[in-house]
């Protein structure tokens, strides 16, 4: 007990040396001249798996996509802020870099943001969207659901997308990342890998217990990438920080593949975003490109 309490005393240490201003895009996060681009397509999407909501969801297609290879799949939720190329993360530039250097797998990404009632105009701001916490926090598979039933079907009517978990990604930020990992881990069989920034694993619909739950279940075919910062939240739900050395001591305690980068950022897609394409290349290690 002693040596954990010091081992997180000098990674506090360590981490507050930075501030949240050197979270910066490096150089796969912008246009290289050389570098093919992809496409980027923007959709609505009416669920039935969620009655009565609404959501816009965005595609993007590789330069080096072929239609006779299957094809790896990465999902964002937030996807708007994923695939925005003035934002935190520019999933669609660093992808078009990453490919390029085959550091990363051929890979269609598949950006969602959360619902909201069809009747009403779209929110100003989708991280306030209605229905947001309803799909991320919830600990049921519904979401997983969303996707596997509606979502991924709806892509595959015009790509070739792989069946292998392996081949498939799933990532988000604050309650679209424990979202992410409620898919993988209640859907191995489908999702094997998991990018998680300043996830919500707090109780804000009972998502502090994966912790325990990943402790005392078998161990699942999943890999994770974690991030947080010091600053993070710290509220009535839960502290942040702690939730996620807590998923990462859950995690090694277990044996699982799993990657934690802790560090000074607060409740944003900052840090994530300036490692994202070392995250990238790490989450995809073990696959073929």
């Amino acid at each position: 007990m002693k040596n954990c309490f010091v081992t997180l005393l000098l990674l506090s240490l360590a981490v507050r040396s930075f501030s949240q201003d050197d979270y910066k895009p490096g150089p796969d996060s912008q246009s290289q001249a050389g570098v093919p681009k992809g496409t980027l397509t923007t959709y609505t999407w009416e669920s039935k798996i969620y009655p009565n909501t609404k959501r816009s969801y965005y595609v993007y297609v590789p330069a080096q996509y072929d239609a006779s290879k299957k094809t790896a799949l990465m999902i964002f939720q937030d996807g708007y802020a994923y695939c925005r190329e003035d934002g935190d993360f520019r999933v669609p530039i660093v992808f078009d870099n990453l490919i390029h250097k085959k550091e990363v797998p051929v890979t269609i990404c598949l950006f969602i943001d959360p619902g909201y009632r069809a009747s009403l105009p779209a929110p100003d701001n989708f991280f306030r969207s209605e229905n947001r916490s309803f799909e991320y926090d919830d600990m049921t598979d519904q979401y997983a659901s969303f996707l596997i039933n509606e979502m991924i079907p709806e892509l595959k009517k015009k790509y070739n997308i792989s069946d292998d978990p392996k081949m498939h990604a799933i990532g988000g930020l604050s309650s679209g990342a424990i979202c992410a990992f409620t898919a993988a881990w209640l859907r191995p069989d489908y999702f094997h890998k998991v990018l998680s920034h300043v996830g919500s694993y707090t109780d804000i619909r009972g998502g502090h217990i994966y912790p325990t739950l990943i402790r005392k279940n078998s161990k699942k075919d999943i890999k994770v990438f974690l991030q947080s910062g010091t600053g993070d939240l710290n509220n009535i739900f839960g502290d942040w920080w702690l939730s996620n050395l807590q998923m990462e001591s859950a995690l090694k305690f277990k044996g699982y593949d799993y990657k934690f980068e802790g560090g000074t950022g607060g409740h944003s897609g900052k840090h994530g975003g300036s490692i994202l394409p070392e995250s990238l290349t790490w989450l995809w290690s073990d696959v073929q490109k």
